[in-house]
């Protein structure tokens, strides 16, 4: 039996190295595809922020600037300027207080508020049976010093017949002296209870008794107040109307205690009543208080104006400027001051034709110029000229 020879096979290669370095390739792999994938899906960077442009500021075209006037910051002298909110009121020198003279039953009034009356004029009527028992006490003092002057002249009569002595004579006229007396006494009582002297003439001439008494205006002026009614009982001393006279008025206010002491007697003030339409007034200092009111902490002042055209009213609001001594402050013209946001504000140059609208304390205007107070330092530019204008290109150019 022929044996028949087979090939030599060769020795497969599958031997763990191999596998080992087939699997770290894979890995290799794979890191690399998922790092790529991780790649493609981070985000952008974020794209830098430009900061919003300052809306205080504002840059002006150069053919612009011509239009615009700067200066810097300088002392000036200025008189401080206190305002003080006031009002106005009758001159109480020349305010008269008038009522009823009697105890009595008013039957008619005369005037009302407004009327123009002048001295002597009657307001009302007023009966009263104090008025007829005056009237009668003058009837018999009148009665008795006709019988004692009498009594007297027969005396004078008697004595030359050489029939009395010149005792009696003197008593008869002691009893005439006092019977004058008691009539001019009342007389003068009925003269008070607002009688003419013509009725009381009259009363003595004619016995005639006045069924009324009238209260009369004491001085010409106005009727400013009226307390009284027709049928109403007035009682001695109650104010039934009030006269003024207009033609002087006090304008009256309070100013903080700190301020008090820089007013002075006879010192002119600045008034100005928004109801006359800007019309300037000019009045003196007539009364500083001397006591500070607790509650408030102010001291009242009282000016005195002038009002011949009748053009000032009792209870019209006012506001009076008094001005101080003179002194060196920072100072601006008032054309440079712009209002915003209930601030006084004036813009500052801060390069070539380029503002800021900076915020600034001042003081109330005086001739033309407002002390500034706090805000801006000497030296520095500001508009002075424009500056309205300016505010209303910064505020356009904000808005596009």
């Amino acid at each position: 039996m022929s044996t028949e020879r087979f090939p030599t096979m060769a020795p497969t290669t599958s031997s763990p190295a191999v596998f080992r370095r087939s699997a770290t390739a894979a890995f290799v792999l794979c890191a690399l595809l998922a790092l790529q994938a991780c790649g493609k899906k981070q985000e952008p960077a974020a794209a830098e922020v430009t900061p919003p442009p300052d809306p205080l500021v504002v840059q002006v075209k150069p053919e612009m600037a011509s239009n615009f006037k700067v200066a810097p910051l300088k002392m000036a002298d200025i008189a401080t300027v206190q305002e003080v909110a006031g009002r106005v009121e009758a001159n109480e020198r020349l305010v008269s207080r008038i009522g009823a003279s009697v105890t009595g039953r008013v039957t008619e009034v005369l005037a009302d508020l407004g009327y123009n009356v002048r001295p002597g004029q009657a307001l009302a009527r007023v009966t009263s049976p104090e008025l007829t028992q005056a009237q009668l006490a003058v009837l018999r003092a009148s009665s008795q010093t006709s019988l004692a002057a009498r009594a007297v002249e027969r005396a004078r009569q008697l004595i030359q017949a050489d029939v009395i002595g010149s005792a009696e004579l003197q008593r008869r006229e002691s009893e005439l002296a006092i019977a004058r007396a008691e009539l001019r006494a009342a007389t003068d009582q009925l003269r008070l209870l607002g009688v003419s002297a013509g009725e009381v003439q009259r009363l003595r001439d004619q016995g005639t008794l006045a069924t009324s008494t009238v209260v009369t205006a004491e001085r010409a002026g106005v009727v400013i107040e009226r307390t009284v009614s027709q049928g109403q009982v007035a009682q001695p001393g109650d104010p039934l109307f009030t006269v003024a006279d207009l033609s002087n008025v006090w304008v009256v206010g309070a100013m903080p205690e700190q301020a008090a002491t820089s007013v002075q007697l006879g010192q002119s003030v600045e008034i100005d009543v928004p109801a006359l339409n800007g019309v300037p007034l000019t009045g003196k200092v007539v009364y500083v208080g001397a006591t500070v009111e607790p509650e408030t902490r102010t001291v009242a002042i009282r000016t005195q104006v002038d009002n011949a055209q009748r053009a000032l009213k009792p209870q019209m609001l006012a506001t009076m400027r008094i001005s101080g001594a003179p002194r060196q402050v920072l100072a601006l013209p008032a054309d440079a001051v712009v209002r915003e946001n209930d601030r006084d504000h004036v813009f500052v140059k801060t390069g070539d034709n380029r503002y800021r609208l900076t915020p600034v304390e001042l003081g109330p205007t005086s001739n033309g110029l407002r002390p500034l107070l706090q805000g801006v330092k000497e030296g520095t530019e500001v508009v002075t000229q424009g500056a309205f204008h300016l505010n209303n290109e910064r505020k356009r150019a904000e808005l596009e």
